[in-house]
């Protein structure tokens, strides 16, 4: 999808949802192609030390982020609906395993990560998650080594109680991947990014990594893709980073989108306080001049780039110093909008 394709984006199709003071930004609440399981009584027969160590009964459902690989390889969020459990950590990364629970539920043109028959333990302290897998968790294609290593890592620190990522293979600790050796970090997080892109970077030693959202799939299944790009370490300011990357849009090989136009500008520094950042940007940042109207589409990867910022929980959009914008919906933008409590509910 090219930049030059973005356009019927703002007009054809809006079906995510914006909420201005929380959880359930994008999307319906339901994935396309998933029936939700029905109310069920699940009883976790092999508790780890991610919880209490208890076996407890468990009524409903939860949703959760899986980070599965999308047809051009790209790792992707997709909120998918499980049944509720004690080891939310565990079941999620079970939910990664090829031809295993998530096969019925997958959307279209997505695949499972773990390699088939993957056997999975998670033991959480102190913010880390220290993951144990089987010997069948080597048989993997050498190009799916990385986005193996992001899909775990993203998935397991949506939990509050996980920053960081530790691997282990039948109870070695791993420091490198076992099919190609990419090294792997003693704690991975979510600063190690995702889907990197270093196209037209020359010295990547000047550099350092942002996280931009810009949109993928196709009309009637969008969603949104995070991309770690790399920026020069001259521009201080991650914020005017982020922006930056956005404005610019993804690799013109890719087939991702940014509804951002390429004369957008922030007009003055942007401004953080107490976890809200204020940005005012030029006239471009509208979709249409006449109705002076912010795509929400726009603003939905705004706001989840930056929240990936450290300290930043919610974004204020102003045009000329003025705040009284309106969305595509018609609704006015007259609070901060922060974070949804998870990505790509539903297709748009």
């Amino acid at each position: 999808m090219s930049k030059n394709k973005v356009k019927p984006l703002v007009t054809a199709v809006f079906a995510s949802t914006l909420l201005l003071s929380g959880c359930g930004l994008f999307g319906s609440e339901e994935q396309k192609r998933v029936d939700p399981p029905k109310q069920v009584t699940v009883k976790d027969t092999n508790p780890t030390k991610e919880t209490t160590g208890k076996s407890e009964e468990v009524e409903g459902t939860v949703k959760t982020e899986l980070y599965l690989i999308n047809k051009d390889g790209l790792v992707v969020p997709q909120t998918l609906t499980l049944p509720k459990t004690t080891s939310v950590a565990k079941q999620a990364l079970e939910y990664l395993v090829a031809n295993g629970p998530v096969t019925d539920m997958l959307p279209n043109d997505f695949r499972a990560v773990l390699p088939e028959e993957t056997q999975i333990s998670v033991n959480i302290k102190d913010g880390v998650a220290v993951v144990d897998f089987s010997k069948e968790f080597k048989n993997y294609q050498p190009e799916d080594e990385r986005k193996i290593l992001e899909a775990v890592t993203w998935t397991l620190t949506q939990f509050d109680t996980v920053n960081k990522v530790k691997l282990q293979m039948n109870g070695h600790d791993l420091t490198e991947m076992p099919v190609n050796g990419t090294p792997i970090s003693e704690n991975l997080s979510r600063a190690t990014g995702i889907n990197h892109d270093t196209a037209g970077v020359t010295d990547i030693t000047n550099t350092k990594p942002v996280t931009v959202y810009y949109i993928g799939g196709e009309e009637g299944a969008y969603y949104y893709v995070p991309v770690t790009k790399r920026v020069s370490t001259s521009e201080k300011n991650n914020v005017v980073a982020v922006v930056n990357e956005l404005v610019k849009g993804p690799n013109v090989k890719s087939n991702l989108a940014s509804e951002f136009m390429p004369d957008v500008e922030l007009l003055e520094a942007p401004k953080i306080e107490n976890g809200k950042v204020t940005l005012n940007f030029n006239e471009s940042i509208y979709g249409s001049f006449e109705e002076k109207i912010v795509s929400e589409h726009l603003l939905n990867a705004l706001v989840l780039s930056l929240t990936e910022q450290k300290g930043i929980e919610s974004v204020a959009v102003t045009v000329d110093g003025k705040a009284e914008l309106v969305n595509d919906k018609g609704e006015k933008l007259s609070e901060p909008v922060t974070r949804p409590e998870k990505v790509n509910t539903g297709s748009f």
